[in-house]
């Protein structure tokens, strides 16, 4: 599962003309990166909830889905939270032993058949993805103890015990047992009102943080955006740069430039994402932001 319904409230304003899961990352939605981690470890079915601009995730899902990849939708009129997300669908996700739900905002780059042969070695009905990463202070991080038990959430949750602790990515490895425990109402929240007490009352939720193999490029706010598109992404499952050149999109140090963007020549740019179709006007100056709809929306405030 993918959760993707959020609003992407942190992405304003990119996030009032395309949900989140949908803008383009070096001219590829974020979806299609996640789609395609997914299916070179053999994945076969999806499911993606959506509730925010609906038909254009639907859309930018459909068309950047892998062969062989079954998609399944799950519309929330609703939001429902993370966890009463995760409930909606739990007769698709029992299915599978283990099951994977990710985040819908970010990249993500790992060994995932390794993982999913350490969580099923584990006997944990769930293990969480963690990675140490330098804004760890700003994330907040999960807790550990020696086996890799969960111990703590942020400062929501603390059992004691904790020997080591990682950001938490998103990705989560989830065996049908783990679904016996889910809280019987349609909105809550997966780490707080599900694994956590899971973890408490039985003992069986962990977590992993991942090796130096591991990258997770979160691509929630302006800024986070900015600098995906700049990272010079090249995961192992999808080759970026030659996708983004047969559609037409042009990355250069400075600009990436959507799928029919007009730029003149005498505009000055320095790191700024044009999306599909917009016409920077003459003369126009810029930097570290975004393109799109037709104005320029900066990833940090003016000096």
């Amino acid at each position: 599962m993918i959760v993707a319904a959020g609003l992407g409230t942190r992405l304003l304003p990119l996030t009032r003309l395309a949900p989140k899961p949908a803008v383009p990352v070096r001219g590829i939605p974020l979806i299609g990166y996640s789609l395609a981690l997914l299916a070179a470890a053999g994945v076969r079915e999806v499911v993606i909830n959506v509730h925010h601009l609906p038909e254009q995730l639907t859309a930018a899902a459909r068309r950047w889905c892998p062969e062989g990849v079954t998609l399944h939708f799950s519309h929330e009129p609703n939001l429902l939270h993370t966890g009463g997300a995760i409930r909606r669908v739990v007769d698709f996700l029992r299915e599978s032993d283990p099951c994977l739900v990710l985040g819908g905002d970010m990249i993500l780059d790992l060994d995932l058949p390794a993982l999913l042969a350490r969580h099923r070695a584990s006997g944990r009905a769930a293990t969480l993805l963690l990675c140490d990463d330098a804004a760890a202070a700003r994330f907040g991080t999960i807790g550990l103890d020696a086996g890799g038990g969960l111990r703590r959430v942020a400062s929501r949750f603390d059992l004691g015990g904790e020997t080591r602790a990682g950001v938490y990515t998103w990705l989560n490895l989830v065996s049908p047992a783990a679904f016996d425990s889910l809280p019987d109402r349609e909105v809550f929240n997966h780490l707080d009102d599900w694994l956590a007490p899971r973890a408490r009352d039985a003992g069986d939720v962990g977590g992993e943080i991942g090796d130096k193999g591991l990258i997770w490029t979160p691509v929630g706010t302006m800024t986070e955006y900015v600098d995906a598109n700049f990272a010079q992404i090249s995961p192992r499952y999808l080759d970026v740069a030659r996708l983004a050149r047969e559609r037409g999109v042009v990355l250069t140090a400075d600009r990436v430039l959507g799928v029919g963007a007009q730029v003149p020549e005498d505009a000055r740019l320095d790191r700024v994402v044009v999306w599909d179709d917009e016409k920077v006007p003459n003369a126009f100056v810029a930097r570290n932001g975004v393109f799109a709809g037709g104005a320029f929306h900066p990833a940090e405030a003016p000096a």
